[in-house]
């Protein structure tokens, strides 16, 4: 019988040649001191945007995400019954501005979701397939909540998942460290920021992205209003 859980988890996938990065929620409910959904630290935040100003830097396509329910939160379903706080997310308040730190640019693409996936029901994975990405990096909150499931739907969908471990963050220390943990034995890869940052600078999805999109941008996805 094998007893080292490394020996049967430990294999690796690729960072691609041709990745995005995507910034999963980052917006004022969780980083407002106070809130219900307040993590408690910027940490992640900081680091996220760090790793936004280097994507920017290499022209790496960038996809920002957000949560908003219309009224009543009908379009949550049992997700909205659940999670009770979910309620300061109907319509465009403030606290599901995205953070100024991460405002999306002029031709970053913003996607309104529901549910913790940002898969689910949403244009994600059309996008990814639209700019011939091979690879997600992924940054934002909750690890144990939509980092997880979103990394869980990227290698579904055929990307592989890169999750940037500095750049994530839960409301918790062991949540968060399970769900690293769970994602880089089965799902994806967590990284190091810095080793993303690295290998962002070296990529070369700039000049192909330009070429299989006729030199054009994408256009904001979903019904988001810019960050306040």
């Amino acid at each position: 019988m094998i007893r080292d859980h490394d020996e049967v988890f430990g294999r690796s996938l690729p960072f691609g040649e041709r990745p995005a990065l995507i910034l999963i929620d980052l917006m004022r409910a969780y980083f407002e001191p106070g809130g219900e959904l307040f993590l408690g630290s910027r940490d992640c935040l900081e680091s996220a945007a760090r790793v936004l100003a280097a994507a920017r830097t290499a022209g790496v396509p960038v996809i920002h995400t957000r949560v908003a329910f219309g009224p009543g939160g009908v379009d949550g379903g049992l997700f909205f019954r659940k999670v009770a706080p979910l309620r300061h997310l109907v319509g465009d308040g403030p606290l599901g501005r995205l953070m100024p730190e991460v405002a999306p640019g002029p031709e970053e693409v913003v996607i309104v979701k529901q549910y913790a996936s940002a898969f689910f029901g949403t244009t994600l994975a059309s996008t990814l397939n639209a700019l011939r990405a091979d690879t997600l990096v992924i940054t934002g909150v909750s690890t144990s909540g939509c980092v997880r499931a979103s990394a869980v739907d990227a290698v579904q969908h055929g990307f592989v998942p890169i999750v940037v471990r500095q750049a994530v963050g839960d409301r918790a220390p062991r949540p968060h460290e399970a769900g690293l943990f769970d994602i880089q034995a089965k799902y994806g890869e967590v990284w190091d920021e810095a080793a993303v940052t690295e290998r962002l600078g070296g990529s070369g999805l700039p000049q192909a992205v330009t070429e299989r999109l006729g030199g054009g941008g994408l256009p904001r996805a979903g019904n988001g209003p810019p960050a306040a």
